[in-house]
């Protein structure tokens, strides 16, 4: 005997295999969901291991084709203080570290300087642009890289240092760039003064910085302005500077002296490490 479907078993015959379909695209789309994040995650990682290889790449080339070596520690003081105990002193005395600049010039005209910091991996070669974004994404060969170069902010003039000298860097998590900046805030660091020093060395003179505050701080414009329309407004940053210091460095610092800043990212939050310096030594290559 034939059985007829009532009105109601054909409406939750329908009910039942719309919800079978619409379960069954639900886990076809999210099936293509999952592929598209893995694939994407995928290509974003061998861009990233390629960026890093890359810059190795450029490093070791950059570091067969030039000599870094100690120089004298002769050289003019810069502001220097009366005390004659003061830690200034300390770093007055180390030598300079020389660079050759004219392999670096043909590799990249952009080149203005060299920067080291011991104890880091930080030794490589200064760039600037007309802008404060174009070595963000290019590494030194000018090609596009995410990890992009160490540079100078573009309103700098690295042979007419302006109030506040600024030099940015991305923090790679292989410790390349200013990736190894994040070594500067451990105690293990910082328990040894000899890493209180930055040196910097450009086509026409080298030059020593003392370091005199290291931080954390939320992205701001504050930290990076390069010059100062009078002397209380300078004195007024650089109290702001010293106070934000977290590190055991207790150095001196006045209206007088130049100053470098170091700036890197901290995190994806928007975290920056910063780091400033004064200059105490300069060298003339001329």
């Amino acid at each position: 005997m034939r059985k007829y479907m009532t009105i109601e078993e054909y409406y939750k015959r329908q009910s039942k295999d719309k919800k079978v379909k619409r379960n069954k695209i639900l886990r076809s789309s999210f099936t293509i969901l999952c592929l598209i994040i893995i694939i994407f995650s995928l290509t974003t990682i061998l861009k990233w291991i390629h960026d890093n290889s890359k810059i190795r790449q450029i490093n070791e080339e950059i570091n067969k084709d030039i000599k870094i070596e100690k120089n004298s520690n002769q050289g003019v003081l810069v502001n220097p203080p009366t005390k004659k105990d003061d830690s200034y002193y300390y770093y007055a005395k180390m030598p300079f570290y020389e660079v050759n600049f004219s392999i670096l010039k043909e590799k990249n005209p952009d080149t203005v300087g060299f920067i080291h910091i011991r104890n880091t991996n930080i030794n490589y070669p200064i760039v600037q642009s007309l802008d404060n974004s174009y070595y963000l994404n290019h590494s030194f060969d000018k090609t596009e890289n995410k990890a992009g170069w160490i540079f100078m902010d573009f309103r700098n003039d690295i042979d007419n240092l302006t109030d506040n000298t600024i030099i940015y860097g991305h923090s790679r998590l292989d410790g390349s760039m200013f990736g190894s900046l994040k070594e500067t805030l451990l105690y293990k660091w910082q328990n040894n003064r000899d890493n209180y020093a930055i040196f910097i060395s450009t086509p026409k003179e080298n030059m020593i910085f003392q370091i005199f505050s290291i931080y954390t701080i939320r992205s701001e414009g504050y930290y990076i302005i390069t010059s100062f329309s009078s002397t209380t407004k300078k004195e007024k940053w650089l109290s702001t500077m010293k106070s934000r210091n977290t590190s055991s460095i207790n150095a001196k610092v006045n209206a007088k002296d130049k100053i470098l800043t170091l700036s890197t990212c901290q995190n994806n939050q928007g975290g920056r490490i910063v780091i400033h310096a004064k200059l105490i030594k300069k060298q003339s290559k001329t």
